[in-house]
C-alpha cells in the first residue's frame, strides 16, 4: 500500500459515522441488497443492519462494486432484534412509511443518533415496524408511480443525511473506535490473511493502528500448529 492510498483510506475511515444505520427489514432481492451498501457506503455508514429475510438471506458479494468491504453488516433474525440492537447505541428510528403521521423526509433530524428502515420490495415495512418507530418519514411523489425502488429511496433519504452531518460537522471529526479503524486498515493492508482468517474463523493476527501485522511469523508458526486463536463471536 503506497503512503498516498493508505492516507486516503485512512481519512475516509475516521469519516465514518458510528451512530447512522440503515435497517433492511425482508430485503431479498441480491441487488437491492447490494445497492443499500453503496448507499451505505456513500454516506459514511459504518455498519448495516440487515433483518433475515423470510425467504433466506442471498449472497450479494460481487454485486456491491467492494463497498462490502467497508461496511459491515449486522445480521438479526427478527426486526424486534434490529430495533433494539440499534436503541441500545441510543438511535431514534425512522421508519420510510406512507402513513397519516408521515412526514416528508427533509423535516427529520438526522444529526441525531438514528436509523432508518426501509422495507421490502412490494409490501413495504411491516406493521411491527411502523409500530416501533419513532417517525414515519415520505419522499413526497409527483407522478403516477407512488414508489421507488428500496435503493433508491434509500439513496435519496441518505442525501438528505449527508447534507444535515456535513452541515453539522460530524464528518469532520474521526468518532469511529479506533480498534475498528485498525481493522479495516488489517482487511485492506492484507485482504488474503484476512480471508483466510474468516473461512478458516480464526482470530486476525496482532496488527498495530495502521493494519501492519505485529509478529507475522510467529503467527504463521500459530496456524501450522493449529494453536491459531479462533473468533470469539
Amino acid at each position: 500500500m503506497t503512503p498516498e492510498r493508505e492516507q486516503k483510506l485512512l481519512s475516509i475511515l475516521q469519516r465514518r459515522q458510528p451512530d447512522l444505520t440503515l435497517i433492511a427489514e425482508q430485503v431479498h432481492k441480491p441487488r437491492n441488497i447490494s445497492a443499500l451498501i453503496r448507499n451505505c457506503d456513500a454516506a459514511g455508514i459504518a455498519e448495516v443492519q440487515v433483518v433475515r429475510p423470510r425467504e433466506g438471506y442471498h449472497n450479494y458479494r460481487g454485486t456491491a462494486l467492494g463497498s462490502d468491504r467497508w461496511v459491515d453488516t449486522a445480521l438479526h433474525d427478527t426486526l424486534d432484534s434490529a430495533i433494539e440492537a440499534v436503541r441500545a447505541r441510543g438511535m431514534r428510528v425512522y421508519a420510510a412509511h406512507f402513513s397519516d403521521q408521515a412526514v416528508p423526509y427533509r423535516e427529520v433530524d438526522y444529526t441525531c443518533p438514528c436509523a432508518i428502515i426501509m422495507g421490502a420490495e412490494k409490501e413495504g415495512i411491516s406493521p411491527r415496524a411502523a409500530e416501533l418507530a419513532d417517525e414515519h418519514i415520505i419522499i413526497p411523489m409527483q407522478g403516477v408511480v407512488s414508489s421507488l425502488n428500496v435503493s433508491t429511496a434509500a439513496g435519496i433519504i441518505l442525501a438528505e443525511a449527508i447534507d444535515q452531518r456535513l452541515k453539522a460537522g460530524l464528518y469532520a471529526q474521526s468518532r469511529m473506535p479506533s480498534d475498528w479503524i485498525a481493522r479495516k486498515m488489517f482487511e485492506s493492508r492484507h485482504p488474503k490473511v484476512a480471508e483466510f482468517c474468516r473461512r478458516r474463523r480464526l482470530a486476525y493476527p496482532a496488527h498495530d493502528t495502521r493494519g501492519e501485522m505485529l509478529d507475522p511469523q510467529g503467527w504463521n508458526d500459530q496456524v501450522s500448529a493449529g494453536t491459531a486463536p479462533g473468533v470469539t463471536a
